[in-house]
Parts: C-alpha cells; sequence; structure tokens
C-alpha cells in the first residue's frame, strides 16, 4: 500500500543509462535554464525567493537576485493582474500559488484576461504567462488546500493545462509552458515533489522539450486502456502489474496535457482494446473523466466492448482526517476491483 505523502515510483529506464533527478528539481532545472535563456523570463510568487512552501524555486534568487525572483503580497488575484499586465508588455512571468486550490481567487483576470486577450485583439496581443499549480489530494492538508481543478479550465478557451507525472515531463513540459505565447496552468501534484527518478541522458540538456499534445504510452496492453493522470498514473501501472499474473493486459497512457489534448493517441489505444477506464482524483462531475469517455463513446460506440468507465472523487470536498480521504480518492485497489469488472462484462 501506497504512502501518498512517500510515494516513490518504480524506474522507468535503466539506471546504468540515466541520472536521477526529483520531480521539483526537475522543473526548478527547467525554470532555471529558461532563465538563463531568456531575460524576459521574471517570476513572482508568495516567499518564492526564499523557495517556500514546496522548494522547487531553491537557488533562483541568489541566481537571478529580488528583480527576476519576486516576492509578492498575499493577494492572486494582483498577483496574476500584474502578471498579464507584463505579460502584454513583452515579459514572460511565471507565476507560482502556494495552493493550486487558490486559483479561484484570480480566476477573472485568467479567464477574462489573460485566456482571451489574444482572441480580442485578432493576435495583436499575447499573453505568455505560466502559472505553477501545486494540487492534489492524499497530503492531509484539508479541503481548502487539495483540490485538483485542472477540469474548470479545460473548459475555457485560450488556455493550455499540463499534467506532468515524471521528472523529465516536468522539465521537458514546464520548458515548453514558458516558451509558449498563451497562458498555461501547470498542475504539479504535492505528492510527487520530494520523488527521485531515473532520467535519460537528453533530459539534462538545455535544448530538453516536451512538446504539448503528444500523450505517452506508460505500458502497452492488449485488454483494456486506462487514461491517467499524475500520482493515478502510477496507481495505475501498480495496478496493471498485478492484473498481468491474471492474464489481464493493460494498456496505460498518460496524457501529459489536457489542452491541447492527443485524442489520436488515445482512441487508437481504445480501438485496439475495445475496453475504457479513466483514473483521475478530480471531482467526477462534469470532470476530464466525462469528457475522455464521451470522446471515445462518439468516435468508437461500435467497437466497444464494454461500457466505459471512471474513477474519481465522488462529488464531496477532499477530507483532512486521513481515512476519510483515501475513502474519496482512487486507490490501486479500487482501480483493480474496477478492471476486473469490465472484464468480466
Amino acid at each position: 500500500m501506497i504512502d501518498r505523502r512517500l510515494f516513490r515510483p518504480e524506474a522507468t529506464v535503466s539506471p546504468e543509462k540515466s541520472d536521477w533527478l526529483s520531480f521539483r528539481a526537475a522543473i526548478n532545472e527547467g525554470m532555471r535554464e529558461e532563465m538563463r535563456r531568456d531575460p524576459w523570463v521574471f517570476q513572482m510568487g508568495e516567499d518564492i525567493a526564499k523557495a517556500a512552501p514546496f522548494g522547487v524555486t531553491s537557488g533562483l534568487a541568489k541566481e537571478f537576485g529580488t528583480e527576476r525572483i519576486r516576492d509578492t503580497p498575499c493577494s492572486e488575484v494582483s498577483v496574476l493582474g500584474a502578471a498579464v499586465g507584463a505579460a502584454m508588455g513583452g515579459m514572460r512571468p511565471i507565476v507560482e500559488f502556494q495552493f493550486g486550490d487558490f486559483i479561484s481567487v484570480a480566476i477573472d483576470q485568467l479567464t477574462h484576461q489573460a485566456a482571451m486577450l489574444r482572441y480580442l485583439t485578432g493576435g495583436q496581443v499575447q499573453v505568455p504567462i505560466v502559472v505553477r499549480l501545486p494540487c492534489g489530494g492524499g497530503q492531509r492538508c484539508g479541503s481548502q488546500h487539495s483540490q485538483s481543478l485542472y477540469s474548470w479550465f479545460a473548459h475555457a478557451p485560450g488556455i493550455k493545462v499540463a499534467l506532468p507525472s515524471t521528472a523529465a515531463d516536468a522539465k521537458g513540459l514546464i520548458k515548453s509552458a514558458i516558451r509558449d505565447c498563451n497562458p498555461v496552468l501547470f498542475f504539479e501534484h504535492k505528492a510527487l515533489y520530494r520523488t527521485r527518478w531515473p532520467v535519460e541522458e537528453d533530459c539534462r540538456k538545455q535544448d530538453f522539450l516536451i512538446p504539448f499534445g503528444q500523450a505517452a504510452v506508460r505500458r502497452e496492453g492488449r485488454d483494456i486502456t486506462i487514461v491517467a493522470t499524475l500520482v493515478m498514473l502510477h496507481y495505475s501501472l501498480e495496478a496493471a502489474k498485478e492484473l498481468e499474473k491474471e492474464n489481464i493486459s493493460v494498456e496505460v497512457i498518460d496524457p501529459r496535457t489536457l489542452v491541447p489534448l492527443d485524442k489520436d493517441r488515445i482512441l487508437s489505444s481504445v480501438r485496439k482494446t475495445g475496453r475504457f477506464l479513466v483514473v483521475d482524483e478530480a471531482y467526477l462531475s462534469c470532470g476530464i473523466q466525462s469528457e475522455l469517455i464521451s470522446m471515445a463513446s462518439e468516435s468508437l460506440f461500435s467497437e466497444l466492448k464494454t461500457a466505459p468507465r471512471r474513477l474519481g472523487n465522488p462529488g464531496v470536498p477532499v477530507p483532512f482526517e486521513p481515512s476519510l480521504e483515501d475513502a474519496v480518492l482512487p486507490t490501486k485497489a479500487k482501480i483493480i476491483e474496477c478492471i476486473r469488472s469490465m472484464m468480466k462484462s
């Protein structure tokens, strides 16, 4: 049973051909490289010069100074509004909110300004902002610090949404996000920050990028397709490994970005297996799980062997009490049980 607070993923590449990199160090390294490459990149956030609260910006103020690593007041709407203005003026701000839940405080600046200005000006104005958002449950942080709200913004035109699940993806996607000329929400699951990963040598190069809209097949299979995000990806991989003992072959896909979404790769997998499960810890109602299942049902209805299924938060605030929090979030056991049920139908 994985302790969500100390989650350690299984190695994905051979150690003799890799280097080790933590998830938060990967984000730090990607931002550091982009700040060295482009003097117009700067960062804003509460206590980021001191690397609070999760240590992701550690050492950046020492290298770049407090003009480019700017501590801000505790006012998310003001910070994002200032970032919009800076981006319109040619800068490339990276904004960190201490918890992703607080994006709701700044939703007007995000959805009515940052997301729409390029469209409203006929392309004359670009708003290249990256907003880094620690998210996710399992950390005993309480209801107002444990949500995963990316489906809200995948619904809004003009915003890109990234969900890195490995150290290599964290680095490659943050660099691509910084270079993008559109606002990008970069969701980072808190349970991944302290994990260490073996990464290929190419990941440590300054030109290492992961393009948006390219999903990754993390495990190939023939019987069922799982699309899973963030920590749920790793629970799904563990479930797939256990189900292999029962001769159930599970294909696991990591979307990496929700906007843009790699629909072709997902549909190709579902067409091959005929069964589809989406695992995501966000709220089920009107969530990304429903959108993906709708996409598959509309495109592949006659090729599905059984009704698609989804796992997620059933629609309650994330509890603080540990046993209650674990009860509302997907687990490896729930994934295994769901797949067994689907294989019988």
